[in-house]
């Protein structure tokens, strides 16, 4: 395979057919062998770049959108200043996908942060990585996704134990990733198409609405103000975890074709297109519904729909959102299980959350991710796991963006197919934007950061409980050499 250095490459011959969507995770085409990575043929893989693009857009595109506005309008109360959350948000997500893209083509093996951190840093902080992921980084959502769920079922039938649906959609979407995988390809490709034509169909009838709210893009001293507020860092977890599955095709590199050229090229689309989507929708919103009534509610989605389509049109679209969570929670309990099972390989005390069912499902790894997310969804509020997961995911996504300036500087000698555009300020960017999320996080909400930091210390512990005796893998071994 050829490398590429610029934009002009991007486009040829690039394959848009939907076969094989989602089914990247599910089928081991890449065998990992314990000197570094048995290169597969690229006619065997089986993840185009427009499949790798769609599980991006699918991760993303999720209860973020539609659940946290709430909490935003609740502590700041000007529209432009809210509809700037959502673009530095965007901000954030594509300078976070360039940086990612660099460091996928370098190292297109599956696993994505556990991955990079392991060969960059050192296996520890891979794994630390690995264990956040496994419980804030998919379980978390999941249980986050299973509660909004929950409320939305709820505002159409009324009565009916929200967390009763919450912990049985858990179940039900475990059970048929578990079954057989490739009717859980095609049930995921089924439900992510109907959510992008569901977030595409509300922004335009959004515009429709007969009594709009009076909306002013135009700041105000008091705006600019506002956005260097405690309030407006604070309101960055909201959507910077709204934002999240950014990195999502990082996690089944090693099975996309071309690698080196189609992993950045599609955290780059996937980014592009959900940021678009994600700044209009809210600008819906707000364009539709008082920020008095938004106000701490979780179901801005409802609604919005309501005040669009009526009573009757605002259940049915409270319907088509439920369908988009599904498609959101089938998208994590499909992805999650393949950072356990990467880690299993190389820790000879884990490897049984490695095995595959005679489906090629991972039984054990699901399994685990499932129990770990039903007690989250019986444990928590909502806010308190969003907050949560947005703490300890940015932690270790600004160690991964930091690691673009780390192996600059150690490593230069190594090939790079994919560069990040406009380095060093846009992993500077990104830092800065997480850095100062961050920050405020832990001054203005220290208990879930805490519950973050015990989260990262658990997993040092167990690391040295199971830490696995072969030799490391140097990173040269690690680099594609057929690139």
């Amino acid at each position: 395979m050829s490398g590429w250095q610029s934009p002009g490459n991007f486009w040829p011959g690039v394959r848009l057919t939907l076969s094989g969507v989602g089914c990247a995770v599910d089928n081991a085409v890449t065998e990992q062998a314990q000197g570094g990575i048995q290169t597969t043929p690229d006619e065997k893989r089986p993840v185009t770049l427009f499949s790798a693009a769609i599980i991006v857009i699918a991760n993303m595109i999720g209860i973020g959108v539609f659940t946290t506005l709430g909490f935003q309008v609740a502590s700041l109360h000007s529209p432009f200043s809210v509809l700037m959350l959502w673009v530095l948000g965007g901000l954030g997500a594509f300078c976070g996908a360039l940086c990612y893209g660099e460091l996928g083509s370098m190292m297109p093996r599956s696993g994505g942060e556990y991955t990079y951190l392991s060969h960059i840093y050192h296996p520890a902080i891979g794994f630390l990585s690995g264990w956040v992921s496994m419980v804030a980084g998919f379980a978390a959502p999941i249980a986050l996704a299973a509660i909004a769920f929950g409320e939305y079922a709820g505002a159409i039938l009324p009565g009916i134990d929200k967390t009763v649906i919450a912990v049985s959609i858990i179940v039900l979407l475990s059970l048929v990733h578990l079954t057989d995988v490739r009717f859980g390809c095609h049930f995921q490709n089924l439900f992510t198409v109907g959510k992008i034509l569901l977030i595409v169909s509300f922004i335009v009838l959004g515009f429709s609405v007969a009594n709009p709210q009076n909306i002013t893009l135009t700041p105000s001293p008091r705006d600019l103000e506002s956005m260097f507020s405690p309030a407006f860092a604070i309101s960055l977890v909201y959507v910077f975890y709204a934002y999240s599955g950014w990195n999502s095709s990082s996690y089944i590199a090693g099975e996309i074709i071309r690698p080196e050229r189609n992993l950045p090229i599609s955290l780059f689309l996937g980014a592009a297109f959900v940021s678009l989507c994600y700044c209009l929708i809210n600008y819906i919103f707000l364009y539709t519904v008082p920020m008095s009534e938004l106000a701490g509610q979780i179901g801005v989605g409802y609604l919005s729909a309501k005040s669009i389509f009526g009573q009757r049109g605002g259940a049915l679209m409270t319907v088509l959102i439920c369908l988009a969570l599904i498609s959101s929670l089938s998208s994590l309990i499909m992805v999650g299980p393949r950072v356990t099972q990467t880690m299993s390989e190389d820790m000879k005390r884990l490897r049984f959350l490695a095995q595959r069912n005679a489906g090629g499902a991972p039984v054990f790894a699901i399994i685990l991710q499932a129990v770990v997310a039903i007690f989250l969804t019986l444990t928590a509020t909502f806010n308190a796991v969003l907050t949560y997961v947005g703490f300890t995911l940015a932690l270790f996504a600004s160690l991964t963006v930091a690691g673009v300036f780390v192996l600059r500087r150690r490593r230069p000698h190594l090939k790079r197919p994919f560069k990040t555009w406009g380095y060093p300020v846009t992993p500077a960017i990104f830092l800065l934007l997480y850095g100062w999320m961050i920050c405020y996080l832990v001054i203005e909400r220290p208990l879930p950061s805490v519950f973050g930091l015990l989260t990262v210390a658990s997993g040092l512990l167990l690391y040295k409980l199971l830490a696995a005796t072969e030799p490391r893998r140097s990173l040269e071994n690690l680099v594609d050499k057929s690139i």
